[in-house]
């Protein structure tokens, strides 16, 4: 990820002045190619990069004790495009038009960071931070102003305290990373999150967290205790320095709006020795129909320790014709017994059976959540890249309020039925969800919503068919949904609810800040108006300072 120690040593200034003084241009022919490769990559590149106020604040901020070259990326290195591409989870924000960082910093340690911060803010770049990759609109590494990237890849320890029931997780280490850490302590500990083991906890945390244990424990920002936060002074908060007002904000109000998370303190909660899963599937002809509607009555309302996902999507069947599936997959903290005695109460018309059920550990769970093959090894959790790949896609989201009458359902199939890949992804709510007030965190989503839904379609085979069908899907769905506002989840960010103009106003952000935090997005803005009153750390979906 870092190059060859040659590579790391071309952009300092030191390295090439040698180059230069050893290897003059009349004497080119006689050295060997890689040195006059060297001295050309010198000649061009030395005085865009050292002459540049940017590094050389960056230089002076960090002092001899740091090699820039180890942490600071420029357009012309190979570097620089792998660092920027290998996260980089929607391929739609990759084309040749698309806007690049005029530097990536990537730091060693998180010392680092308030230096990039402070430079930036001098010489008026824009800060983006990266810690996973998987912002939908791609707001992590993408911006029209000119900008630099702060990636976290390297900031990725997990310290777990099973005693203790916390652990600190720095805001580069993915999901899966994260389970495999408390897993290897202990089989009785886990940590509600979400079911993608390749998503930044820096992002995921900081945007509210929703995942297969929430009906049970919550969102994950309801189970963060303390955090480390670079404000736009370049100061390194905790909880206590930097207030409950702003430790409240970044926990499900978009953290990037206020500054940089290096790290965040969780509490872990219990799991049993064995869980269990399954995953039922329904046809159209099955009863598919049938059994959404059922599932919509009952879901937000069976034990709180069972969680029921429903992923809906087209599929061929036989003789070139197209059906819609409606796949049910589950996890249930107890055991098999356990779970068909409560599903023969709350939901008897899946009819799920014993050989249906599988018992696993915990961490197990996640890596079937996730879609890993039966029998993966742990270590799979570790892969820094999405088990199916990236894909160039469009995402939208809503909740649901009030079940969705079978008519309304058989239109949504009818829509799915068109010849687009997509899915549709609902996570079931209540529980504890319902207990927990609207203003605890940003996160305003909680009683009163059945589930969530998430659209997501293909882009890569024709994009402008794939978004004309994705809102078209949503403008259906417009009677059916959460309404005044009509609500959406930060994590699956859409810029189609609205972006900030070059002068942000609360009035106009609140065309789309409504729609994630409700009643939230007025005390958000206010903390804004008062950590970062000159809105340095901003984007297209960033809160306003009022």
């Amino acid at each position: 990820m870092h190059g060859s120690v040659d590579e790391r040593r071309i952009i300092r200034k030191s390295s090439c002045d040698q180059i230069i003084k050893m290897v003059s241009p009349t004497a080119a022919a006689a050295v060997n190619l890689f040195a006059f490769f060297l001295l050309s990559f010198c000649s061009a590149a030395s005085v865009e990069a050292y002459d540049n106020p940017f590094v050389q604040c960056l230089h002076q901020e960090l002092s001899s004790l740091t090699d820039i070259s180890e942490i600071l990326y420029i357009p012309h290195m190979a570097n620089y495009t792998r660092l920027l591409q290998v996260r980089l989870q929607n391929p739609r924000f990759n084309t040749s038009t698309t806007p690049k960082p005029v530097y990536i910093v990537g730091p060693r340690n998180e010392s680092q960071i308030p230096a990039a911060v402070i430079c930036a803010k001098n010489h008026g770049l824009q800060i983006r931070t990266r810690s996973g990759g998987h912002d939908y609109e791609g707001l992590s590494y993408v911006a029209e102003e000119p900008f630099v990237v702060v990636d976290l890849i390297n900031l990725r320890s997990v310290t777990v305290d099973t005693e203790d029931y916390t652990a600190w997780v720095q805001a580069g280490a993915v999901l899966g990373e994260v389970y495999y850490k408390i897993a290897e302590k202990s089989r009785i500990h886990g940590f509600p999150a979400g079911f993608c083991p390749t998503v930044g906890s820096g992002g995921l945390i900081s945007g509210g967290g929703i995942g297969s244990m929430m009906r049970k424990y919550g969102t994950s920002a309801d189970n963060v205790i303390d955090a480390r936060l670079v404000d736009s002074n370049g100061r390194i908060l905790d909880r206590k320095s930097m207030g409950e007002d702003l430790f409240w904000a970044i926990r499900g109000g978009g953290a990037a709006s206020f500054g940089v998370v290096l790290a965040w303190k969780i509490k872990l909660v219990d799991v049993p020795p064995v869980v269990t899963v399954f995953n039922v599937s329904r046809t159209l002809e099955d009863g598919a129909t049938e059994a959404v509607s059922k599932w919509q009555l009952v879901g937000d309302k069976c034990d709180e320790n069972l969680f029921i996902r429903l992923r809906v999507q087209a599929v061929d069947a036989a003789e070139g014709k197209r059906t819609v599936v409606a796949s049910f997959d589950s996890l249930f903290l107890g055991s098999a017994k356990e779970l068909l005695t409560e599903i023969k109460q709350c939901f008897p018309e899946l009819g799920l059976k014993p050989e249906d059920c599988t018992e696993l550990s915990w961490i197990e769970s996640t890596m079937f959540m996730a879609g890993y093959p039966s029998g993966s090894p742990p270590e799979v959790l570790l892969n820094r890249l999405p088990p199916m790949g990236s894909f160039a896609f469009k995402g939208k989201t809503d909740f649901v309020t009030k079940p969705i009458s079978e008519t309304g359902l058989e239109g949504i199939w009818n829509i799915l039925l068109d010849n687009v890949t997509a899915f549709l992804q609902w996570d079931t709510m209540g529980g504890t969800m319902n207990e927990i007030p609207e203003s605890a965190t940003p996160f305003p989503h909680r009683k009163g919503n059945l589930y969530n839904i998430l659209y997501y379609v293909d882009l890569q085979k024709e994009e402008s068919k794939g978004l004309d069908w994705i809102r078209r899907l949503y403008r259906y769905m417009t009677p059916y949904v959460s309404k005044s506002p009509r609500a959406a989840y930060l994590n699956y960010r859409d810029l189609d609810l609205g972006v900030n103009g070059r002068k942000p106003s609360y009035l106009r952000s609140s065309a789309w800040g409504l729609k994630y935090f409700k009643g939230n997005f007025r005390r958000l803005a206010l903390v804004k108006g008062k950590v970062d009153k000159h809105n340095f750390f901003r984007n297209e979906q960033s809160i306003p300072p009022l």
